[in-house]
């Protein structure tokens, strides 16, 4: 359930805050970017825990709707469902824990990759390729973009092990959810020694394997950066 959660996360975090710090850095100081700031301000302040008491409050029943299920990932009679009534039963469950977990994780890389594509931008380069006649998505997509991305993805791991260590932990807690979070935990209550240091070898190993990824991905978006020949 962690893994599932996490990568979601992180998922819809980068599909969103990366485009949309783009888009504040080529609209800086517009009306739209002072707008974003305002709810990314919000959303960053608000506890993930919190959040989460809010959204079941609000959409499971609470005081108000009960739109979203209270609790769990999937419904009782979910073996007996079809393949997409699976999905979409999936889905259901996973709406609340999402939406509370990715929502305070928008403002750090949206602001990180603006203040990134903003340096680029004002760097000699991007006034020489402009006075070549490159349009300005040539100059974006095919200079820029390269250069301002490696910063980005340099805090993936980081950005990870945090969604994991401490965002899902609180998810896991107010909507009930069976994770590697929830049983560590619940383990370091108990003092389960075996465990805890179970919990942490799948924690480093993911640590590890996002930090191989993260390497491959700056050769991928930098091809000048050669491991081999700087002896790494």
């Amino acid at each position: 359930m962690t893994l599932f959660l996490g990568l979601w996360s992180t998922l819809l975090i980068y599909l969103v805050a990366v485009p949309l710090g783009v888009y504040k850095a080529l609209r800086h100081g517009s009306r739209m970017d002072q707008i974003s700031s305002l709810f990314l301000a919000v959303g960053h302040a608000i506890p993930v825990l919190v959040f989460g008491v809010l959204l079941l409050v609000l959409f499971a029943g609470g005081t108000y709707l009960s739109i979203f299920p209270l609790q769990g990932m999937v419904s009782e009679d979910f073996e007996t469902l079809g393949f997409f009534a699976k999905i979409k039963d999936y889905l259901w469950h996973l709406a609340l824990p999402l939406t509370a977990s990715v929502v305070g994780g928008f403002a750090a890389l949206a602001y990180l990759t603006k203040f990134s594509f903003m340096e680029e931008l004002g760097k000699q380069y991007v006034l020489s390729a402009k006075a070549k006649g490159l349009s300005n998505n040539q100059v974006l997509y095919g200079h820029v973009f390269r250069n301002a991305m490696l910063i980005v993805i340099a805090g993936l791991p980081a950005a990870f092990v945090s969604i994991f260590f401490t965002s899902n932990l609180f998810i896991e807690i107010v909507f009930n959810l069976d994770g590697l979070g929830l049983l560590g935990f619940e383990a370091i209550q108990q003092r389960d020694y075996p465990i805890i240091f179970g919990t942490l070898y799948l924690f480093t190993l993911v640590g590890l394997l996002l930090q191989l990824i993260t390497d491959l991905a700056y050769h991928w978006v930098d091809p000048r950066i050669n491991f081999e020949e700087h002896g790494s």
